[in-house]
């Protein structure tokens, strides 16, 4: 007789249609972890408030896999009556430059991190707790894995792993108190210290924690001395037909452009370019896809960059991918700051098998930096290297006026999916 297969109960927030990166990692997951010998348990929230919808997604959710859902009450259904667009930005990452804050955002920004901790979905804790508590004792499940952001989700684990014989395994797709927007939302010294202590006990109660990125790793290092586990965001086989390259020198970032992302050499060197080399201009396109921050337009505007731009907004996943494979340069842009040095953005792994070549611009040290060049899928840019950086765009658009640019990965596989999801079932039977 087959054996049963072992159940994992995953609590996630994001699950489609949820769209954006944050939905990506366990659908993916999911998708592979019952050809390894794994049923999949899926606890996701009934009606939730999603700052980003991609009906495409649901066809994706593997029919194999058990899905819960539990009602979840979110303040950001009462805050949509005062400034629906405002909530929509704050909940999906889009934070405005300090100095051009409204008196709204920051009223929003201090409610948001000062009265919800650790974030608008800590009301879906209890509920789930005695939820999930019957349901995993009636089903003879002994592990689950909870992730994060929102981190709301590992004080679910918390509870139950205080309440359970069971094992847990944390898993943070970004950090916690060091993520880029944690420092803008105006903590009163009692959250701040509120916010560490339950990543302390979150951290050190967790029997196993699983991070994205060996600076993440190497941060939450000080903080336990439980086992840390890097399994990076991946790329899969994705069902997009053959793109033909875009006729202009197109120049794509696709996902969420924040204000402080604002790349200033990015824009200088093709300004600079555009009035040194005859036809540049003829041939620049600045495609943006996805959220952009206001203060990221009015600065290609101050510029004088929009004739070039073509600004998409959101489109599906499935467009996002044709849109990798047909644009001449992919743009991956980081903050310049200490805190994102970690931050790997779930879209590199599916630029690496676009066969474009990537520019990216970032903090010194960044871990996303050593992946593109030890794939060779692209360069890496600080931000004190505009000279560099023009430069390489300028040899990119003479290998695309000749007709030859195109990036050479290699090592990729490392990265897809399936292998990934290997590494996760072996840390969960190694455990």
């Amino acid at each position: 007789m087959k054996p049963e297969p072992k159940k994992i109960l995953i609590i996630t927030y994001y699950w489609p249609p949820a769209g954006g990166p944050g939905v990506q990692r366990w659908l993916k997951f999911v998708k592979y972890l019952p050809d390894f010998g794994i049923q999949p348990i899926v606890y996701i929230p009934e009606n939730p408030t999603y700052p980003i919808v991609d009906e495409n997604l649901v066809k994706e959710v593997s029919d194999k896999a058990i899905i819960l859902k539990h009602k979840i009450f979110e303040p950001y259904q009462l805050a949509s009556f005062l400034s629906k667009n405002k909530t929509k930005k704050i909940s999906s990452g889009i934070i405005p430059n300090q100095k051009k804050q409204s008196f709204l955002d920051k009223t929003f920004l201090w409610i948001r991190g000062n009265l919800f901790i650790p974030d608008a979905r800590v009301f879906w804790v209890k509920p789930s707790v005695a939820y999930l508590e019957k349901y995993i004792v009636e089903n003879n499940i002994d592990t689950i894995v909870t992730s994060g952001p929102p981190h709301s989700l590992h004080l679910i684990g918390l509870e139950l792993k205080q309440k359970l014989d069971l094992k847990w395994f944390a898993d943070f797709r970004d950090p916690w108190t060091t993520i880029g927007y944690h420092k803008s939302l105006r903590l009163s010294s009692f959250a701040a210290k509120k916010h560490k202590t339950l990543e302390h006990q979150v951290l050190n109660t967790a029997d196993t924690i699983i991070v994205t990125s060996k600076t993440t790793k190497t941060e939450f290092q000080a903080i336990t001395n439980k086992p840390i586990a890097v399994i990076t965001n991946g790329y899969d086989t994705e069902e997009v037909g053959k793109q033909i390259l875009d006729s202009k020198f197109s120049l794509a970032h696709i996902g969420s452009f924040l204000s402080e992302r604002n790349p200033l050499i990015l824009w200088e060197s093709l300004v600079e370019l555009i009035n040194e080399i005859p036809n540049f201009k003829s041939h620049l396109e600045i495609k943006l896809i996805g959220a952009v921050s206001q203060e990221v337009l009015e600065t290609i505007t101050q510029f004088g960059l929009n004739s070039y731009l073509n600004n998409l907004g959101y489109v599906s996943h499935s467009e996002a991918i044709a849109h990798q494979r047909k644009s001449q340069v992919l743009l991956l842009i980081e903050i310049d700051s200490e805190d994102t040095k970690s931050i790997i953005p779930g879209k590199l792994f599916e630029y690496l098998v676009s066969n474009r070549p990537i520019i990216a611009i970032g903090p010194n040290g960044s871990d996303f930096a050593e992946i593109i060049t030890e794939t060779n899928t692209g360069v890496f840019f600080d931000y004190s290297e505009k000279m560099k950086l023009k430069s390489v765009i300028l040899d990119f658009y003479n290998q695309f006026l000749e007709g030859k640019l195109q990036a050479n990965g290699v090592g990729l596989q490392r990265y897809s999916r399936k292998n990934l999801t290997k590494a996760l079932v072996e840390l969960l039977n190694k455990s």
